[in-house]
């Protein structure tokens, strides 16, 4: 039988990065050691749980409920989560 089911509300911090705030990509992620910056081509390399991931300018970086961060693409971070006021 397939059953449907709906994600529980949690609610993560995150930063949107804009090319021009990696201080405070570092200061949020608590150590420049969870990512690395290549200046040459604007992205960042997240140490995530599965493996390094690449994000973007535009992309957010979010900050799990375990405390793992990742990137993740706006169009899909503006389905998935709303401003929690």
């Amino acid at each position: 039988m397939i059953k449907r089911y709906c994600k529980k509300p949690v609610v993560v911090e995150a930063v949107q990065w804009t090319g021009k705030n990696l201080s405070e990509i570092s200061s949020f992620c608590q150590s420049a050691e969870r990512f690395v910056f290549e200046e040459f081509r604007p992205a960042l390399y997240i140490h995530t749980l599965e493996g390094n991931m690449r994000a973007f300018v535009g992309d957010y970086i979010i900050k799990g409920v375990g405390g793992e961060f990742y990137p993740c693409k706006p169009d899909i971070f503006e389905q998935t989560y709303e401003e929690v006021k």
